[in-house]
């Protein structure tokens, strides 16, 4: 009867074949080829686009370690903060690219999988660069250092002429900003001493418009930023403001709407700097990543998800990172989760958000 009900359901093709299984990364790849519109996939951010940049140097936010990568190829813990593949894994297969988008400092990269794109991004890291700091990982400024450092490897190895033309015709994903509100701003309340909410989204669009400039400076012509969730739904943020956080586990809205407020101005700042820059081949793109995960969480029953409100791994309220780790009890299936942990979402998540966006991610690689 559940089945029969969704089939007279409007969200039914598109995440039909989401809710039943997951593709192999081979097929996304036959589903749509655009490789050769698109030379690489280039990424920035935080832990949602990580895939182990942690891994390499000090830092006390990492995740390679069981249970996580328990859904990956071959049970690989990667570093990726969930149970299998990212979003940014789903683009550079679904681009015709690669299979995965792997890490920036893992040295064994070979220069094929240099060329076709890396990520940059390091869990727990912010616009802000304080944020970054708290965890000891990559800030933002830092990983465009990296970015340079890898244009001029490349140029080495294939010519400056070549090397203009991969970055021209390459994407790049930014997904960043929940660690500077949830973390920096609520949790810790560091820079809510010195800052209003307004004056706070102000600062961290700021930072957005310097880092498009960086990039746009060395030859990105291609950029798609990543909007905030709603952050009073994530797991260990309604641990933390709930008033009964083991029996009232409904989303904090006000802290959602911060998130929403937030994506509205840099929507219209993404927006103006577009205007600008198309006429000079540029493209500057907002993905709206609040919209589709809210959709999931107020209706998760209708796509096939039991649990909204607390993650896989261990109770789901509190773990992530190294709190999720080889001694936690793990649900038996991830795929009825939203959240892998209480912060990120699961493969099956990531993947459902990523069909949504498929509209975007192809004005992004036609």
């Amino acid at each position: 009867m559940k089945f029969k009900a969704c089939r007279h359901s409007q969200t039914l093709p598109l995440f039909f074949l989401s809710v039943l299984f997951f593709p192999r990364a081979e097929a996304l790849t036959k589903e749509r080829g655009f490789n050769r519109s698109v030379s690489a996939v280039f990424v920035f951010g935080d832990s949602t686009v990580d895939p182990g940049n942690n891994n390499y140097f000090a830092t006390p936010i990492k995740s390679n370690f069981p249970p996580y990568g328990r859904s990956f190829k071959n049970q690989e813990p990667t570093g990726r903060f969930c149970d299998g593949r990212l979003a940014t894994d789903f683009i550079a297969s679904y681009a015709g690219i690669k299979e995965y988008v792997p890490p920036y400092l893992d040295p064994t990269l070979s220069l094929e999988e240099l060329m076709t794109g890396v990520s940059f991004a390091s869990a727990g890291s912010g616009y802000d660069p304080l944020t970054a700091r708290i965890s000891n990982v990559i800030e933002i400024p830092k990983q465009v250092e990296y970015y340079k450092e890898y244009r001029k490897r490349i140029e080495i190895a294939i010519g400056k002429q070549r090397t203009d033309y991969l970055i021209k015709k390459a994407v790049f994903v930014i997904s960043c900003g929940t660690n500077d509100f949830v973390i920096s701003y609520f949790t810790l309340r560091i820079r809510k001493k010195n800052y209003t909410i307004p004056e706070y989204q102000h600062f961290l669009i700021q930072k957005v418009e310097q880092l498009i400039q960086s990039l746009w400076a060395q030859g990105a012509r291609r950029m798609a930023f990543v909007g905030m969730p709603p952050i009073g739904c994530l797991p260990i943020v309604i641990t933390l403001n709930s008033l009964n956080p083991f029996l009232r586990r409904g989303c904090i809205d006000e802290l959602s709407l911060v998130a929403n407020d937030y994506n509205l101005n840099l929507q219209k700042k993404l927006k103006a700097i577009h205007r600008n820059v198309s006429h000079f081949g540029g493209r500057i793109a907002y993905i709206d990543i609040y919209g589709p995960l809210s959709n999931l969480i107020q209706g998760y029953n209708k796509f096939g998800f039991e649990e909204p409100a607390i993650g896989c791994c261990g109770s789901g309220i509190i773990e992530t990172s190294f709190l999720c780790n080889p001694k936690s009890l793990v649900c038996p299936d991830a795929s009825k989760y939203i959240f892998w942990d209480s912060v990120h979402p699961t493969e099956r998540t990531y993947y459902i958000i990523f069909q949504t966006l498929r509209p975007i991610i192809d004005s992004m690689i036609k």
